[in-house]
């Protein structure tokens, strides 16, 4: 198991290498992730504070091998970071709109990097730390699950993958995160890990997030990777296994109560 939190790097980098992502510290919550395995395919995350009080996150599954599609995940990162910090940076700025404007620049970027279609699921939201809230586009990705004191909600496509059409026509949604909730986001390769024929899947994510609902978000993400790694009893070969959790302490709620 591979833990990643650098931190970000000042110096200078080549062109077709992503920065370094490090999880930011938020009020009240935490974010983190987690990979597992060797790296060889297309899963990238990232975060980064646009504002002082939301932190722009996103999960990317970027098609091929990282060896051969490191060019495009920059592209995209570097995407991410510009278009959130313009669009995000105003306490004003409507979520909805900045997110559905990111995701279409992402696809931009993402084929024009490629130089054809190029599918690249991408899970992005917005924390906004003021309301307790995550403005979200869900492009073709795993579903995001949120859980909450009673139950735990899948949080579906909104659009189509990027990187496939030139125009796209993608939706947001908002999803407020109480004192005591947790989002998680996995990559297809965590819910496809197989052994012995049988897969993971998403029911067991879920499992993992049930059991692991009061702690941290790093402790989150490692429940869930040392789940799928007891699964396949080996590092996976060919798909990344990346796990990414935003989690609000239920401490918090007492905090909320009382001002």
């Amino acid at each position: 198991m591979r833990n990643l939190f650098p931190f970000a790097r000042t110096e200078a980098r080549p062109a077709a290498t992503p920065a370094h992502a490090q999880a930011p510290d938020l009020k009240e919550a935490q974010l983190a992730a987690i990979y597992y395995g060797h790296r060889t395919g297309g899963d990238f995350y990232d975060f980064i504070r646009v504002s002082p009080t939301r932190v722009l996150f996103a999960l990317l599954d970027v098609a091929g091998r990282l060896d051969a599609n490191r060019g495009i995940v920059t592209a995209a990162q570097n995407t991410l970071r510009k278009a959130g910090t313009e669009l995000l940076s105003r306490e004003d700025t409507n979520e909805s709109d900045a997110m559905i404007e990111i995701c279409l620049q992402l696809n931009h970027s993402i084929r024009q990097a490629a130089g054809c279609t190029c599918p690249c699921p991408v899970f992005s939201g917005c924390y906004n730390e003021a309301l307790g809230t995550v403005c979200y586009f869900n492009a073709g990705h795993t579903p995001a699950l949120l859980q909450d004191e009673n139950s735990i909600t899948e949080l579906h496509a909104t659009g189509l993958p990027l990187g496939l059409f030139s125009h796209c026509t993608p939706d947001a949604s908002i999803v407020a995160l109480a004192p005591g909730s947790a989002l998680l986001v996995v990559s297809r390769g965590t819910v496809e890990a197989r052994c012995k024929g049988k897969e993971f899947g998403l029911k067991q994510v879920k499992e993992s997030l049930h059991h692991a609902r009061t702690h941290t978000a790093k402790e989150i993400c490692s429940s869930v990777v040392n789940q799928v790694r007891e699964f396949m009893h080996k590092a996976p070969a060919g798909n990344d296994v990346t796990v990414l959790a935003l989690a609000r302490p239920a401490a918090a709620k007492a905090l909320v109560a009382a001002g």
